[in-house]
């Protein structure tokens, strides 16, 4: 391997990755994929056991994944073990970070929600009067999120509202909606919160990764060779024309050290790997922005009501049922008088059960209460766009080494005054909206999760017109090596309120068609 040289390294297989190949491979470039894990065998690997026989009945090891609320006995091997390769933050100031490194990465395991961003967050400075705008707009990505839906099979209903794009949607039968649905969506209009459905991607066969929608095109090239159980340590550049010329990497098992030699260099392992990737090279960082404005979404803001004649299982057939969806609605105007700027989303669910924690009981009396309201909850989930912050930041630990003996990560983040003032009047405005329909409040937490439980981590590595302040091009390229790319979420200058996985794509989809037409030209 050590004495071929590729036309593009790409470090990563998951949505960015995966499309990465997808596309520089079909232009007809010889493409190196590292990925740090294994490549999934269900038929090899997975085994059916019932919880009794699992050391932890069912439960993940104690201190294992702290930070993986997901993780089980029975998936427990899916996550990035945090002993093998750690991470730190002040006590103080928590973190969740979520990583998985099998073959597709966290494109095996996402929640499917497919929504683009809108102006309001490509321009979102003229909004909020403060921070950048994105150096593109939603006119620049349209085109590529109309043929990543395509790929993903993307489904939703179309509502023609500026802060909730339309896009190139498959035909959704989402039936009639519920009384109770019906008459939370009229009581919202005067308020101007509009209820509209979940876009999500339908994927084939039951999945929706990089691993069956995008990863086989490339493969059937014959022009992409993917290296399993590869770590990627340290990038490097030529001395003489200050270009990345390839990549150390350790095998996984076998320790051993091995370089690959490539005319271009493609980052995609997620947000932070690809930064502590970047930083532990010492690259791209003139500007100093590098590892800067690191954010995500707030999550774990909810309120649930019970509808009274739902009650005791006497809910008429067409009372309870169905969900919704309410895209961004404050703050789409200048001027509007909140004491928080950007916004927030809200899932709407009908009929669900009565959760334990709603109430001081135990034993027979909390099981009363429980099949009492059983049926008859409606509930509000919340998720809110942080504000990106240039406090809150990664950099290398150096005093910790993960399994390999690479550096790792410390993360500095915390929440201001905006995201709990966003998080109080998103609770407030579900409760006023469920009060009002004449429900009763069992739960009301305006009270969210530390930074990266949402799973949406964006930014370190943001892209700008000026290189002093910011990290990435346009076209994700690096202002200080133009043979480098990062197509992950690195490349936010927002969040937003929307699931990143959509935009994500979209983003390498059209770095990657820029960066096959500059080798075309020899742009280097």
């Amino acid at each position: 391997m050590a004495k071929q040289e590729f036309d593009v390294l790409i470090i990563g297989s998951g949505h960015s990755g995966g499309m990465a190949a997808n596309i520089l491979a079909q232009k007809g470039l010889s493409c190196l994929m590292l990925n740090a894990g294994p490549e999934a065998d269900l038929a090899k690997d997975r085994v059916l056991k019932a919880p009794w026989d699992l050391p932890y009945r069912g439960f993940v090891q104690p201190g294992r994944l702290p930070h993986v609320f997901q993780a089980t006995a029975f998936n427990a091997n899916v996550w990035v073990d945090e002993k093998e390769v750690p991470y730190t933050h002040d006590p103080a100031k928590p973190y969740n970070w979520v990583r998985v490194r099998l073959l597709g990465g966290r494109s095996l395991l996402w929640g499917r929600q497919s929504f683009r961003l809108s102006d309001f967050e490509f321009k979102a400075a003229e909004i909020d009067g403060i921070g950048d705008n994105w150096p593109i707009s939603l006119a620049d990505l349209d085109p590529y999120y109309s043929r990543v839906e395509a790929i993903f099979r993307v489904s939703g209903r179309k509502e023609g509202w500026p802060q909730f794009p339309d896009g190139n949607f498959l035909d959704a039968d989402y039936g009639a909606d519920s009384e109770s649905i019906k008459k939370i969506t009229e009581l919202g209009k005067p308020r101007g919160i509009l209820f509209s459905k979940i876009r999500a991607s339908n994927g084939r066969n039951g999945l929706a990764s990089s691993i069956n929608l995008l990863l086989p095109d490339a493969l059937a090239t014959g022009k992409l060779q993917i290296v399993p159980n590869a770590i990627a340590r340290e990038l490097t550049v030529d001395k003489n024309t200050g270009l990345a010329n390839g990549a150390y990497f350790i095998d996984r098992h076998s320790r051993e050290e091995m370089y690959v030699k490539a005319r271009t260099v493609v980052l995609a392992a997620g947000t932070l790997e690809s930064t502590r990737l970047l930083l532990n090279s010492g690259l791209a960082n003139s500007s100093g922005v590098l590892g800067r404005y690191l954010q995500d979404q707030i999550y774990g803001v909810s309120v649930a009501a019970s509808v009274p004649e739902a009650r005791d299982g006497k809910a008429p057939e067409t009372l309870m049922g169905g969900t919704a969806l309410v895209p961004r609605f404050r703050n789409l105007k200048k001027g509007e008088k909140h004491n928080f700027i950007k916004g927030y989303s809200m899932l709407i669910a009908s009929g669900g059960a009565a959760s334990p924690n709603f109430f001081a009981d135990y034993g027979e009396e909390l099981q009363k209460k429980i099949d009492h309201y059983a049926g008859s909850v409606v509930t509000a989930s919340i998720y809110g766009e942080r504000v990106p912050r240039y406090e809150n930041h990664v950099s290398i630990d150096k005093t910790v080494k993960d399994e390999w003996g690479i550096p790792v990560l410390h993360i500095d983040v915390r929440d201001s005054a905006n995201e709990y003032n966003m998080a109080k009047d998103a609770a407030d405005t579900a409760e006023s909206l469920f009060k009002e329909a004449g429900w009763d409040i069992l739960s009301k937490t305006d009270k969210f999760y530390p930074p990266g439980y949402s799973i949406h981590e964006v930014g370190t590595c943001r892209m700008g017109d000026n290189p002093k302040t910011s990290v990435l091009n346009k076209w994700n390229q690096s202002h200080d090596i133009k043979n480098l790319f990062v197509v992950d979420g690195g490349a936010f200058v927002t969040c937003g309120w929307q699931n990143s996985s959509l935009t994500i794509l979209s983003l390498a989809m059209r770095a990657s068609e820029y960066l096959a037409e500059q080798m075309k030209q020899r742009a280097w």
